[in-house]
């Protein structure tokens, strides 16, 4: 591990080099502290939150621990409304719909604001500055970059190439999540409509810590204490995990979500179809539509998405679980159903095991 990776483990005071995913909408304030208590990183994603619910889910994980957490917060370029894209797209869904006898929206919204232009979350996080804050799908601006630094806070970012790996190393921020093409999730790209590379977790991290004096935190596909281990041995000096801590109670995952991690044989595929953005999930009855499609471009993250979730609540009204965001990583198979305490001290022990 070089000196900039130990002290960044040391500023954040871990007990051990795991970091828990924020994966908005199944992290939960609970998980968060669990994972913090027992001397990971835990974490929350507010991407999907406006201030009021952000502002409620950090101080329900103070309240919980007194370590610090990463607070993730999406960083997307936003959407560029299409009536006319959104009216084809809701028109090749509205057989689904009518499979579940609904009706898909008049009209679709963007659900999410980017941090990117949300002043009102970047003013909120500045003046309640958390340990940690971390930003996915990209950067926000240099000067919130260097706010938010001048307030002590550690900002890490998600990189899926080595490009964008400068990028982030060039604006000062304190470490790089290497998101390999294993992981769960959305995928991080900065730019949606360039070529992705789909890099190895492993590989993306040795390339960057070759190149790059940043501490890297590899992340996909790392599910046991054996995967950290390796992980570490390629140079990173954390790792984070997602996928493996679904299963958890303290997770937000549904039941059809945790039953089709826990015994749906754990296939995973990405695809677009969910939210308007490339994304690892199990694959389902939505994944498998999405490849019957032939090619239509699909409305504009998260705009996409507002018809996936109505897609999904009416799926799940009349008892069809199978049309979820059911992110998971490719390393599904290996899930375990355990609190997030016990998947901690589970994976402390392996990671002892395997490095001995």
């Amino acid at each position: 591990m070089s000196d900039r990776s130990a002290q960044l483990i040391d500023r954040l005071g871990l007990q051990t080099p795991i970091f828990q995913a924020p994966m908005a909408g199944v992290s939960t304030p609970q998980m968060a502290a669990a994972v913090t208590n027992a001397g990971g990183l835990g974490a929350i994603g507010i991407g999907a939150a406006n201030v009021e619910v952000a502002q409620a889910m950090i101080a329900k994980t103070r309240a919980a621990t007194d370590g610090p957490f990463n607070v993730n917060v999406f960083c997307h370029r936003p959407a560029v409304p299409s009536p006319e894209r959104e009216a084809e797209w809701l028109a090749r869904m509205a057989p689904l719909f009518d499979r579940f006898g609904a009706e898909p929206p008049r009209d679709l919204r963007e659900i999410y604001t980017s941090f990117a232009a949300d002043g009102a979350m970047q003013e909120m996080l500045c003046a309640q500055p958390p340990d940690v804050v971390s930003f996915h799908f990209g950067l926000p601006d240099q000067g919130v970059i260097e706010r938010m630094k001048s307030l002590g806070i550690v900002l890490l970012a998600t990189a899926t190439s080595l490009p964008e790996a400068r990028r982030i190393a060039e604006s000062g921020i304190d470490g790089i999540v290497a998101q390999g093409w294993q992981a769960g999730g959305h995928r991080g790209v900065f730019d949606p409509d360039a070529q992705d590379e789909r890099l190895a977790t492993l590989d993306l991290v040795r390339q960057s810590v070759d190149e790059l004096d940043v501490p890297v935190i590899a992340a996909g596909g790392i599910m046991t204490g054996a995967d950290i281990a390796e992980a570490l041995s390629a140079g990173a000096a954390a790792a984070q995990l997602g996928t493996a801590f679904i299963a958890c109670p303290e997770s937000s995952a549904d039941a059809g979500y945790r039953a089709a991690l826990l015994n749906g044989g754990g296939a995973t595929e990405m695809t677009a179809v969910i939210s308007g953005r490339p994304a690892r999930c199990l694959a389902n009855s939505f994944t498998a539509w999405g490849q019957e499609q032939s090619p239509l471009a699909v409305a504009d993250y998260p705009i996409a998405y507002d018809a996936g979730k109505a897609l999904n609540e009416a799926a799940k009204a009349a008892g069809e679980a199978g049309f979820g965001a059911q992110w998971a990583g490719q390393g599904a198979t290996r899930a375990r159903a355990m609190s997030a305490g016990e998947l901690m001290q589970l994976l402390r022990r392996e990671l002892a095991e395997a490095a001995a």
